[in-house]
C-alpha cells in the first residue's frame, strides 16, 4: 500500500491531468509523462480478449508531444470543449524496479463532449489503467491505458481523453 501523501500526489496526478486535458492546455500534457512514457487508446473487447491492437499508439513522450503539434498545427476538425469526470483512482499494487517505487492504479473516466453550436454528449467512457512512477518532478506516468467501452466511438479522437 501507499501511504496518505503519495496518495494524495496520485489524485492530484488525476486531477491536474484531467484540468489540463480540460482547459486545452495541450503543451502541458506531455509533461505528465515520462521520456519513455506512452500512451494508449484501446476499444475494451481487444484488451479483455488480451489482443494488442489500439485506436492510438504513442509510444514515447517526443511521440506524445508530436500529437500535441498536431492537435494544435495540423489537424482540421470543428472545435469542442471536453469535460473529464474521474473517479476516485484505486491502487492495484506498488512494487520497487528500475524506475524507483512504481505504483500501479486504474479510475473510471467519462469524457463529455460539447460542440460550440450543440449540446454536450457522452464523448467516451472507460477507465484508465496507470503504470506511474516518482521523479525528483513528483509522480508521472510511466504508461496511461485508455480502455474504452464500446466500439462506437467518434468518427476521430483528437484531444487526450
Amino acid at each position: 500500500m501507499i501511504d496518505f501523501k503519495t496518495y494524495f500526489e496520485l489524485l492530484n496526478l488525476y486531477s491536474d491531468y484531467a484540468m489540463v486535458c480540460d482547459s486545452a492546455e495541450w503543451e502541458k500534457w506531455p509533461e505528465f509523462f515520462i521520456e519513455d512514457g506512452c500512451y494508449r487508446l484501446q476499444p475494451r473487447e481487444n484488451h479483455d480478449s488480451g489482443l494488442p491492437l489500439c485506436l492510438l499508439a504513442l509510444e514515447s513522450k517526443a511521440m506524445i508531444r508530436d500529437r500535441v503539434y498536431g492537435v494544435k498545427e495540423t489537424m482540421y476538425h470543428d472545435p469542442y470543449y471536453q469535460r473529464h469526470v474521474v473517479g476516485t483512482p484505486r491502487v492495484i499494487s506498488v512494487a520497487r524496479d528500475l524506475y524507483g517505487e512504481r505504483i500501479v492504479s486504474e479510475a473510471n473516466y467519462v469524457v463529455i463532449r460539447t460542440k460550440l453550436d450543440g449540446e454536450s454528449t457522452v464523448y467516451n467512457a472507460g477507465y484508465y489503467h496507470d503504470e506511474i512512477v516518482r521523479t525528483p518532478e513528483g509522480l508521472k506516468l510511466r504508461s496511461r491505458l485508455c480502455v474504452y467501452d464500446t466500439e462506437m466511438i467518434a468518427n476521430s479522437i483528437i484531444y487526450p481523453i
